[in-house]
């Protein structure tokens, strides 16, 4: 009975050593497995983050004492503003660009948020005729690219004075009056509001537009937030229409049409540096934005990625 007892004893210690290295094991292979990852994800880091870091290196680089063209090397050898005090300098334009990019992405912005709001409440919590069938040509529509009607566009807009002295608001006419089609993560958002919310405040006399305002906007505000972000950051990198529709009068440029300009008309070799400090101005306001908005704006993406 007792050599019994002894070996059941001597058993569960060899039990319990083979499940201790076990466990040993698996810790090491899932450290082994985090380093990898984290090695890697550093990787990407410095091969995603090296072209941005070389743009504000070489911003400071001076163009009077050192070759204001592309160098071999990426770190200046004297770190100068020079580049930034020319940007500013009266013979230049930068600033007039900068304000009509922001004049542009500040009104685009708020339109494009209570144009994509309002579509997306209504096709969220309302039943009419022909919503579905709404819906699917939006959807439709939606996989053409945008610049198959850029011809059509201008010309609309050259009939209405939209065009060259008018190109500024004819571009925030044109990014507001289509955003409505791109409901779909914001009523995938609010479609996981429940509508029982709705039907309370109904019920007590609220009307639809105080249950929009008063109830449903409030509960979204991680994707009016990502709207909004994602509205402003647009003209920050438009070119292609910019361009087309302010064709020829440069006061009406935004930054990505002037900058590109600028060094057409210039020597782009003398010119880098001075590109890359307005390049670096350019990226501040979007990335402080983002950065600032960064848990709202991941909040409105996944919110919204449901099936409507």
């Amino acid at each position: 009975m007792a050599d019994n007892n002894i070996n059941a004893a001597v058993q569960a210690k060899r039990d319990s050593a083979n499940k201790d290295k076990k466990l040993r094991s698996l810790k090491g292979r899932q450290r082994a497995g985090d380093i990898a990852g984290y090695i890697v994800l550093v990787i990407m880091c410095v091969i995603w983050l090296f072209p941005f870091v070389g743009m504000i290196l070489q911003s400071f680089r001076s163009y009077i004492t050192e070759d204001g063209g592309m160098v071999s090397y990426m770190v200046p050898k004297a770190f100068s503003l020079d580049n930034y005090k020319y940007l500013f300098t009266p013979e230049n334009k930068f600033l007039r660009w900068y304000l009509n990019t922001i004049i542009i992405a500040i009104f685009v912005s708020l339109g494009q948020t209570v144009n994509v709001l309002c579509v997306s409440y209504a096709l969220s919590r309302m039943r009419f005729a022909g919503r579905e069938l709404l819906m699917r040509i939006w959807l439709i529509l939606g996989m053409f690219p945008g610049f198959l009607t850029m011809i059509c566009l201008y010309f609309l807009l050259k009939e209405m004075g939209l065009t060259q002295e008018g190109a500024i608001p004819g571009l925030i006419l044109i990014s507001v009056a289509s955003s409505g089609m791109g409901y779909y993560v914001c009523k995938g958002y609010m479609d996981t509001l429940p509508k029982s919310l709705d039907e309370a405040a109904r019920i007590d006399g609220a009307s639809r537009a105080r249950v929009f305002v008063q109830m449903i906007l409030p509960l979204s505000k991680p994707i009016v937030i990502y709207t909004a972000l994602v509205a402003f950051m647009a003209p920050w990198c438009d070119y292609i229409f910019a361009s087309y529709v302010a064709f020829g009068h440069s006061d009406s440029y935004n930054v990505a049409v002037a900058m590109q300009r600028w060094v057409w008309t210039n020597d782009y070799q003398g010119f880098f540096t001075r590109f890359c400090a307005g390049g670096v101005l350019v990226a501040i306001p979007v990335t402080i934005l983002f950065m600032c908005l960064q848990k709202y704006y991941v909040a409105g993406v996944t919110g919204g990625a449901v099936k409507g």
